[in-house]
């Protein structure tokens, strides 16, 4: 099979070439840690002093509870493993998976960081050092290529363990806390660490059988964590990172230090919504369609979808509206779409929701759920969906003392995800934020959405008249009377008509911005007249800042966009699914229409409308506080001057 040329293979024979060194770390080494702390061992359950345990570790004392994990004859992890379901003296199925996965991954890791040596100096450095020829100019150099090549092992070891053991993962969970034993000297001492503290793990949380894969994962993935921290800093590692490694027996790609989990989907349970099912929220309703056959142009081989080349992908947007007015229902219109387009595809989709559950008592938990959240998200192996719902309470403004430092911790993580100096957009997952108290988000995470969503729900007696037949059901015969069933839903007339309405501000503090420019100067038909009025708003909301006009170009580059790929391209996968990268893209770039003025002012007024909406909102929620304050601060002295 013939590999994309930016993915180099790594042959089954290099890694299979590491097998014995694999097998014999997990048979057994000796380690003295150096960072962390030996840790108590959960208490062993009584055995029976009759049963013969030749092949697995016993204490000397029948019966005798092990307490501490830190054995002075060294860490034996296929012990530990098989010890994982008491006194039965057969190895299971899942403890020979668990084996055989950690054996894989060692190798693979292995085989990795020989591959990484050869590309580099490192190989010949290390026989320089060797024979003793290791000049002192190249110390240093030697030195930052055994960090590099210790982090590349580390993180491969930890990422494959977690990709090759994923379809055996429960829902159980097991908080492993932090990893600490990471030593960066060479690859062999680093991988010895890494299994010195998961054998502390293993000893610590496994009590029974079921807890054996959770732990192992809980902890490869606090790894991967650590170790991709590290290499932030660390030099030398062009060569890992700007290269794809694939192991075709394992369905396996490594790209640098990107997690890379099973190619699989989450399982949704979730009533789904059709579109003609949401009423009103028309614009909404539009992108929301648009960006879910959107997501099905990504490309899995070249991990980046044309849209997101070509300009006009929604990688965040923000949807906000009145409680009651339909944002659960968009949402479930939307994973309803994608779910099935991935359905006709083959393709794995992963949707996750991060809730109010996610915030957590313990310092910098909230922070860890989050970021675990968005990489399940970003996984550039699935098409991804992940939707915040209520952020007004789940990410708290900077500064406020009302919000915990679990609120104050999403927050950093989202702004630093979704527009921050690492965030790779690919075109494969996209994020919604919905509130109906928007004006209460923190408002550079607010401009990071780089869509606005307003979900308004009904509005004309078409639309009043639509929602009463579907929500009524089938059981009555009432008659339907003088209408046109569903025809005011008929998407791209209402569209049309909800853009159209934004030619002008729909906002009273905007609408007075915009008529005093155009008393000014006239006509928004130049670059230079829509800059003015763009500064014009800028002098009446100072929030308004050059991020803000991303967002609206971003939008207006959808716009380019505006046409929905044709339902054929997504009900027969080979009219353009199962095309090539490049022959997607142009068949995309095909449909794109000319920017008009009419798009840009519209989507100028669709943004600060928006802006000015919360501005607005959260003003007039402030001085009704300070009133009421003031209110009971006098009923309070009238009171105290009565009772004297």
């Amino acid at each position: 099979m013939s590999l994309p040329a930016d993915l180099m293979e790594l042959r089954e024979d290099e890694i299979r070439a590491h097998y014995g060194a694999a097998a014999g770390l997990l048979d057994g080494f000796d380690h003295t840690p150096r960072i962390a702390k030996p840790k108590e061992a959960a208490p062993a359950a009584e055995r029976s002093p009759g049963i013969a345990r030749t092949r697995r570790f016993r204490t000397t004392t029948p019966g005798l509870v092990t307490r501490s994990t830190a054995r002075p004859e060294g860490v034996h992890l296929t012990e530990r493993v098989e010890r994982s379901d008491g006194d039965d003296p057969l190895v299971s199925p899942l403890q020979a998976t668990v084996l055989h996965g950690l054996r894989r991954a060692i190798a693979v890791a292995l085989a990795v960081g020989e591959g990484f040596a050869e590309q580099t100096e490192l190989a010949a450095l290390r026989r320089a050092n060797l024979e003793g020829r290791l000049g002192a100019d190249k110390s240093t150099a030697f030195s930052e290529l055994l960090t590099a090549e210790a982090l590349i092992v580390l993180h491969v070891f930890a990422n494959a363990t977690s990709f090759l053991l994923a379809d055996h993962a429960s829902e159980a969970a097991i908080e492993v806390g932090a990893v600490e034993e990471i030593l960066t000297d060479n690859a062999p001492l680093a991988l010895k660490g890494a299994l010195w503290e998961l054998d502390q793990e293993l000893a610590t949380f496994v009590t029974s059988e079921d807890k054996l894969v959770p732990t192992v994962l809980a902890y490869v993935e606090q790894l991967m964590e650590k170790v991709a921290l590290r290499a932030q800093t660390a030099s030398h590692l062009g060569p890992f990172t700007s290269a794809n490694y694939r192991v075709e027996a394992d369905d396996l790609t490594i790209s640098g230090f990107t997690p890379s989990r099973a190619h699989r989907g989450s399982k949704i349970t979730m009533t789904f919504k059709k579109p003609n099912e949401v009423v009103g929220n028309h614009i909404a309703k539009y992108q929301a369609m648009k960006l879910s056959k959107m997501l099905m142009a990504y490309d899995f081989d070249r991990k980046l979808n044309p849209f997101a080349e070509l300009g006009g992908f929604i990688f965040t947007f923000m949807g906000d509206g009145k409680p009651g007015t339909g944002k659960t229902t968009l949402i479930q219109m939307m994973a309803g779409l994608i779910n099935d387009y991935c359905a006709v595809a083959g393709y794995p989709f992963r949707y996750q929701n991060f809730g109010i559950d996610n915030i957590d008592s313990y310092q910098g938990k909230s922070g860890q759920n989050a970021k675990a959240f968005i990489n399940n998200v970003l996984d550039p192996n699935v098409i991804g969906f992940g939707t915040v719902d209520d952020i007004d309470q789940i990410a708290g403004k900077r500064g406020d003392r009302q919000s915990s430092a679990g609120q104050q911790e999403v927050t950093a993580v989202l702004m630093e995800s979704f527009s921050g100096a690492n965030t790779v957009v690919r075109g494969n997952c996209t994020f919604g934020m919905f509130s109906n108290y928007p004006e209460n988000v923190d408002d550079a995470l607010r401009q990071r959405a780089g869509a606005r969503f307003l979900v308004d729900g009904p509005q004309t007696r078409e639309d009043y008249i639509d929602i009463l037949h579907l929500l009524m059901g089938k059981n009555h015969d009432i008659p339907m009377g003088d209408h046109d069933l569903y025809a005011a839903q008929e998407i791209k007339s209402a569209v049309a008509r909800s853009f159209a309405a934004h030619a002008r501000p729909q906002e009273d503090g905007l609408l007075e911005v915009f008529d005093r420019v155009h008393d000014k100067i006239g006509e928004l038909d130049s670059i230079a007249k829509m800059g003015t009025y763009l500064k014009a708003i800028q002098e009446a909301d100072e929030r308004f800042t050059g991020r803000s006009i991303k967002n609206i170009t971003d939008a207006v580059k959808v716009r380019a966009m505006d046409f929905e790929l044709p339902d054929e391209w997504m009900e027969n996968p080979e009219l353009f699914l199962m095309k090539d990268y490049d022959t997607k893209k142009a068949m995309i770039a095909e449909l794109r229409v000319p920017i008009t003025t009419d798009m840009v002012i519209q989507e100028i007024n669709r943004y600060a409308d928006s802006e000015f909406r919360y501005a607005d909102k959260s003003d007039e929620a402030a001085i009704e506080a300070m009133v009421r304050d003031f209110t009971r601060q006098e009923e309070a002295k009238k009171r105290y001057l009565e009772g004297k």
